[in-house]
């Protein structure tokens, strides 16, 4: 018999854990749904009562928080009482890549992980649920069990792998309809109840079968290679852009001619400056430190090919801009439309925005950004990762603004680095007549139209045409 579940926490209110335990509460009122964070700041902005102020932009967020907020979704840093009260634990945390020691640049760092379980094991003090919610690598499971087992105040732990499949700037739409919900487990009576009990809960908006059920290891595993799959689509077709440019074919006809078939589709086959985000690069990364560390180096080298192909287009696209205005930019002001790694989002990690940006500083450029989401303060701290040693000389020629026309006023060039819709809609003769001439537009997303806006005078450059 399934336990009656009428209390779940989650450990991190980041991208993933704050979206996911929204939608839960308000899909679930008889379910009360505790989120926790060791960052007070973040907290507060998930309580504010100005919903603008939320610490994510998500289209429909707002509106979900404001249903569920204080009637049964609540936020908090008091970890331990969430913990003690909670049937069901979701562990939301980051988990970047190591940037030191054993598997430096590949493997994912599980220090977080680890502690939150042993804070989970120090102050349970009945049966839980433990579900693992950030992307992991195979096995972590069995480790978090090892570390409960051993810990734990005689209590029965239940370990269960539940990977979030969002697309950043679609997540509430996304949770709303899933197309899976994959629940990994134990195949034993005591996995089989507790799959089941997290199972009744998506079931109270998702149709049953759309709820996968599988042993833990696949489950985890299943994640890393979604992601996988959907970035070798985008370097793929990216790839193929450089070709289209030195051949003078359309990359936009071309994926149309591909998408086409029913084998192939046309999904992830849209040709950009590249992917960004906490998922594609972490993901693929640690599936490379997987391969290599079960000696599989040509299946590791197959899958690291993705990331270097993604790399690659991004150092062009930069690349392109210098060779365009005379092989300089030195003192040129470049205005960039967009910092965010994708529109509907103002997540800017591994957001292609700040390596083209690296790459004309590193060229004595001047940049010049605006995006309606992400703040100054965001964008220096992306320079301040990218740059390191070189921020201090960066910061100096790195001008943000709040209005697109003022960032463009006497700019040598504008280039495109998130696809946001309203970019569609400016008013690009007002930003033509107040460029530098020759006036240079680079699309690192192919959202413009090209031939309205070289009619307006704009010497354009779009990928993979």
């Amino acid at each position: 018999m399934t336990t009656k579940i009428e209390n779940i926490c989650c450990i991190g209110a980041g991208y993933v854990g704050g979206p996911t335990m929204a939608v839960i509460a308000q899909k679930c009122p008889h379910i009360k749904v505790q989120v926790v964070d060791i960052n007070p700041e973040r907290i507060a902005a998930w309580n504010d009562k100005n919903l603008e102020n939320l610490p994510i932009y998500e289209p429909g967020l707002k509106e979900v928080v404001n249903e569920a907020r204080g009637r049964n979704l609540f936020f908090s840093t008091d970890i331990d009482k969430a913990i003690d009260e909670a049937q069901i634990i979701f562990i939301s945390v980051n988990t970047p890549t190591k940037d030191y020691g054993k598997g430096k640049g590949m493997a994912a760092d599980l220090k977080y992980i680890e502690l939150c379980t042993r804070q989970i094991a120090d102050v349970s003090t009945n049966d839980k649920i433990v579900v693992e919610k950030s992307t992991l690598p195979v096995r972590t499971a069995e480790a978090i069990r090892n570390i409960l087992d051993n810990i734990g105040h005689d209590c029965n732990f239940s370990v269960l792998s539940n990977p979030e499949f969002l697309a950043e700037g679609t997540a509430i739409s996304d949770l709303m309809n899933p197309d899976r919900v994959l629940i990994g487990g134990e195949e034993d009576e005591r996995g089989r109840a507790a799959i089941d009990a997290l199972s009744d809960i998506y079931a109270n908006w998702v149709p049953r079968e759309r709820i996968l059920k599988t042993n833990v290891w696949s489950s985890e595993l299943s994640k890393l290679t979604a992601n996988a799959f959907l970035a070798q689509r985008v370097s793929s077709i990216n790839s193929i852009s450089a070709l289209c440019e030195k051949t003078g074919a359309n990359v936009e006809e071309v994926a149309k001619a591909i998408g086409m078939d029913s084998r192939i589709g046309n999904k992830f086959l849209k040709a950009s400056v590249g992917f960004g985000g906490s998922c594609f690069q972490k993901d693929i990364l640690n599936l490379v430190y997987i391969s290599r560390s079960q000696n599989l180096n040509e299946v590791a080298d197959y899958w690291e090919q993705v990331l270097i192909m993604n790399d690659y287009q991004k150092h062009r696209f930069a690349d392109n801009i210098i060779k365009t205005l005379y092989n300089t930019v030195s003192g040129k002001k470049i205005a960039m439309f967009g910092w965010a790694f994708k529109k509907d989002t103002n997540d800017t990690r591994e957001t292609p925005a700040m390596y083209v940006a690296s790459d004309l500083l590193d060229d004595h450029a001047e940049i010049h950004v605006f995006d309606p989401k992400v703040s100054e303060k965001q964008v220096h701290a992306d320079l301040k990762y990218i740059a390191k040693d070189d921020y201090d000389s960066f910061k100096q020629r790195v001008f943000y603004y709040n209005n697109p026309y003022e960032a463009a006023s006497k700019a040598h060039a504008v280039a495109v680095l998130t696809e946001w819709d309203e970019f569609i809609d400016y008013n690009w003769q007002q930003i033509f007549d107040n460029m530098l001439k020759p006036a240079f537009l680079f699309d690192g997303r192919n959202i413009l139209n090209p031939s309205v806006l070289k009619s307006i005078g704009f010497k354009m450059k779009s990928i993979g045409k």
